[in-house]
């Protein structure tokens, strides 16, 4: 029987993440989401629940992510469910489950990472500390050097007749 455990999600931070370390010093991020939902019910009202998710994240991703995300931040995360079973001290036994992030994505512009000055690395990858690659500046030119219109864009051709499309 094939088996697939996959989950994305998009929220906001409920709280800052919390970095330790693991006695084999990997790195490991903490920290909650909490993901909105909008419908409108059979009476026609407009209707909200808010899901809170606990995460993780380890290895290098657990310090990119520590060091730029706080609470309130928009973020993206692709990663697996995974179930944790303990027995708590008064001898009951507890389970919940939660999400081992393996992909994530800031979201938002400048005023969401709060301001101006160097933009951190957008996007990061959970997993084994590695070497950061590196990366050139990108030369950008500023938008008056374009004059009153963008650079000419031309969509490259499709090709085939209409009856090749599938739906």
């Amino acid at each position: 029987m094939a088996n697939y455990n996959k989950v994305i999600l998009a929220g906001n931070l409920t709280r800052d993440p919390q970095l330790s370390y693991t006695a084999n010093n990997t790195a490991v991020a903490d920290f909650g989401m909490a993901i909105n939902r909008k419908w409108r019910g059979p009476d026609g009202n407009t209707r909200e629940e808010t899901t809170f998710v606990d995460c993780k994240v380890f290895g290098r991703g657990a310090e990119v992510f520590s060091q730029y995300m706080s609470k309130g931040r928009p973020v993206l995360i692709d990663g697996r469910l995974d179930f944790y079973q303990w027995q708590a001290q008064d001898g009951s036994k507890r389970s919940k489950l939660s999400v081992v992030v393996e992909n994530f994505q800031f979201l938002g512009g400048t005023e969401a990472r709060g301001g101006g000055g160097p933009r951190p690395a957008e996007q990061g990858q959970a997993g084994p500390a590695r070497p950061a690659p590196q990366q050139q500046p990108q030369q950008q030119r500023p938008a008056e050097d374009y004059g009153d219109t963008a650079p000419d864009y031309e969509a490259p051709e499709m090709g085939g007749p209409e009856d090749d499309i599938p739906f």
